[in-house]
């Protein structure tokens, strides 16, 4: 599937039927949970993502009708009653799954992306939750530093009210800069020095040979 917007709203539908399967409207309910906090989620653009996983091959569906269908008796419709469809995640899902939570990259530190990467983190190894922690807090604070330009070159020019948005905007990322050197300290802590991680490879020693110093070379008697 491809990146962007498609890439966001897989890689969410496919983390949250890593956690269980779901049935179409608890994985709405729970896209919208998870998407909705960060942007605006469109329901219509989640079907089209499905029947794309499901061509992918990285889900499959399963329901009453189906299930009855495949044992080769005829499907039993209850009054008022209607098969849910539950979705679950393929072994191919979940591999693209960890290729998905492996990327670190500029696009996973997009403020439509960020959130969705970070609610997977428990899935997504150390380094790569270091490396999108600090993408993130470059990317605002290079943000950080256009706003804070163009706010002392159009201050005098500002209303009241427009004034103190600015303010707002420029606060609200201020905090978000604080929260993830938090969580940066946090990650580095809990994550052994490079060191640990990389150890060097151990020297071979040879014990020198009768007769030599420390050196390897042979020892000179004295001469009286």
């Amino acid at each position: 599937m491809a990146g962007g917007r498609g890439g966001v709203l897989e890689l969410a539908v496919l983390g949250s039927l890593h956690e269980t399967p779901l049935h179409g409207y608890e994985l709405r309910k729970r896209l919208n949970a998870l998407l909705g906090m960060f942007r605006a989620f469109s329901y219509g653009s989640l079907y089209p993502c499905l029947r794309q996983l499901l061509n992918d091959g990285l889900i499959i569906e399963d329901g009453d009708a189906p299930a009855a269908a495949a044992s080769g008796e005829a499907p039993t419709v209850l009054s008022g009653r209607r098969s849910k469809i539950v979705y679950r995640l393929t072994a191919e899902g979940k591999e693209r799954l960890q290729e998905l939570l492996t990327q670190a990259g500029p696009s996973a530190w997009e403020d439509e992306s960020f959130g969705v990467h970070f609610a997977f983190f428990r899935h997504t190894e150390a380094e790569v939750r270091l490396r999108i922690l600090e993408g993130r807090r470059s990317r605002l604070e290079e943000r950080l530093d256009g706003v804070r330009t163009a706010l002392a070159r159009t201050r005098e020019r500002l209303d009241s009210y427009t004034l103190e948005l600015q303010r707002h905007g420029l606060e609200s990322v201020e905090r978000e800069v604080r929260w993830l050197n938090e969580l940066i300290a946090t990650e580095r802590r809990a994550s052994p020095p490079e060191a640990e991680r990389h150890p060097a490879p151990e020297e071979s020693f040879r014990a020198p040979a009768p007769g030599t110093g420390t050196t390897g070379r042979h020892a000179v008697p004295e001469e009286n």
